[in-house]
């Protein structure tokens, strides 16, 4: 398989993961698991609807508001919206490997991310991910999130593939299926540099190992 574009998740991938972020937030600020899969979970959740626009930032504060009412935690959707938006830590290992395929592919980022109004690095997880890719497809910005089909296909268009001809790595096995179900080909990335690994197999080209403990 000739491959032309390889294209990354964010959080969780180029960033520290924020769905584990946010699970221990909830579970450091007394917010049960059911009362989080009911805000963060379902496709039509406040979560969700955040990451296609169809709540701004106040409307989903309020949304987690309602949620946690007699949960006993002094969070709120503002507060939480204030810690959320501090972004999170970069992973080297990953940012070098996106460093080594410029010269070789065509790149882009896909993030189910929120509130369209804020500014650009904000919106990606603290990441300046505008000055790392060309093509950044963001879910606040084009109306649809991961897995739906709909964001896979935006992004191959923007780059300039077919989606047999992209690799794209996500760390949520749920957006890889939805992007395989097209036609590409999918690395799951976890806290190890297995994904790398994986993606030197597939593309057949050596990729760096950045030493992490040594940083």
């Amino acid at each position: 398989m000739a491959y032309r574009a390889v294209l990354f998740d964010i959080g969780g991938v180029l960033t520290v993961s924020p769905v584990t972020r946010i699970i221990n937030y909830c579970t450091e600020n007394a917010i049960p698991d059911e009362t989080r899969f009911a805000i963060f979970g379902p496709e039509d959740g406040p979560w969700s609807c955040f990451e296609r626009s169809e709540l701004d930032r106040d409307g989903f504060a309020a949304a987690f508001d309602a949620h946690v009412r007699g949960c006993g935690t002094m969070a709120t959707g503002s507060v939480f919206m204030d810690w959320f938006f501090k972004g999170f830590e970069p992973r080297p290992e990953m940012l070098a490997v996106v460093e080594a395929l410029r010269p070789h592919y065509k790149l882009a980022a896909i993030t189910n991310n929120v509130a369209r109004d804020e500014p650009t690095q904000r919106r990606t997880s603290g990441l300046d991910a505008h000055s790392l890719f060309e093509v950044v497809v963001e879910s606040a910005i084009v109306g649809a999130r991961k897995p739906e089909p709909r964001i896979f296909e935006i992004a191959c268009e923007m780059v300039g593939v077919e989606p047999h001809e992209a690799v794209f790595l996500d760390d949520l096995g749920a957006n890889l299926k939805g992007a395989r179900a097209l036609g590409m080909t999918t690395i799951k990335v976890d806290h190890t540099t297995s994904a790398i690994d994986e993606l030197e197999r597939v593309l057949g080209m050596t990729l760096p190992r950045v030493d992490v403990a040594a940083k």
